[in-house]
């Protein structure tokens, strides 16, 4: 009934993941291997022209957007609703949603493809790599991607691009000092779409600057504790990539860590 095109180490796949863990639903997997141009074979593009993940299939309707196919599920499957019932816990929930697609999410593959994946793409014969950047549609992101693969954490977008992450940081902090998850009482669409990014942040050895906040770190700590936590994000992860991302983290954080203050 459901088929969910991702892959698992994608920001938008893992929140799409946690709300269908979080509402008890399976799904067909079919995943894309990003690292090596999936998201652009033509087969997949048919799916989604925006030729990113995840995409999901449910009777024959194919959604895409990772913000509008959680509110799909929400609506689709209401059993251990993931939106406040209040009008206002709804706005709340949606300005989260909308901060982090406007804001947070531009900033996240500039900030990952200049420490993460990157030794693994430049090991990649330059052809290969080239055609996977030009495949990509939009010409402003080909330009980012070359320049924070080519220099890393001195590329001139980066610290634009983590200072959009630390805010968000800065945000969830304040009100995660007067309740415990973002939007309500209880975990969210807004705590299942910020989690993503604070993992990020994590998986590339910034956790200094989680821990340093101590709301959010306990937020953080309760999420990672939820029944689906592990389903969704943890058994999809492979060792490698984790263990890469970590490395090239730590690498780079005396570069890194002048840009987190102030």
């Amino acid at each position: 009934m459901l088929a969910l095109y991702h892959n698992a180490v994608s920001t938008c796949s893992q929140k799409v993941r946690l709300v269908l863990a979080h509402k008890g639903l399976d799904f067909t997997s079919h995943e894309i291997d990003l690292v090596g141009g999936g998201q652009h074979d033509p087969d997949y593009v048919r799916l989604n022209p925006n030729h990113v993940v995840p995409t999901l299939v449910h009777d024959g309707a194919v959604l895409i957007e990772s913000t509008l196919i959680n509110e799909y599920l929400e609506e689709a499957f209401p059993d251990n609703a993931m939106m406040p019932a209040e009008p206002a816990g709804r706005h709340a929930a949606r300005l989260w949603t909308k901060l982090l697609d406007e804001k947070v999410h531009p900033a996240t593959p500039i900030v990952t493809f200049a420490i993460g994946p990157r030794t693994l793409l430049l090991q990649q014969p330059a052809e290969v790599l080239e055609a996977q950047i030009n495949a990509m549609p939009n010409p402003a992101a080909r330009a980012t991607r070359r320049s924070v693969l080519e220099l890393g954490v001195k590329a001139p977008e980066f610290a634009a691009a983590l200072k959009e992450m630390l805010n968000l940081l800065i945000r969830m902090e304040e009100t995660l000092a007067a309740r415990q998850w973002l939007a309500s009482d209880n975990f969210s669409l807004a705590d299942a779409a910020a989690l993503p990014y604070v993992l990020r942040l994590d998986a590339l050895a910034m956790t200094p600057v989680i821990s340093s906040r101590p709301h959010v770190a306990d937020w953080y700590h309760r999420v990672r504790s939820l029944p689906g936590y592990d389903t969704a994000v943890t058994q999809w992860m492979p060792a490698f990539i984790a263990e890469l991302f970590r490395t090239n983290g730590e690498a780079v954080w005396a570069d890194v860590e002048p840009l987190t203050h102030g």
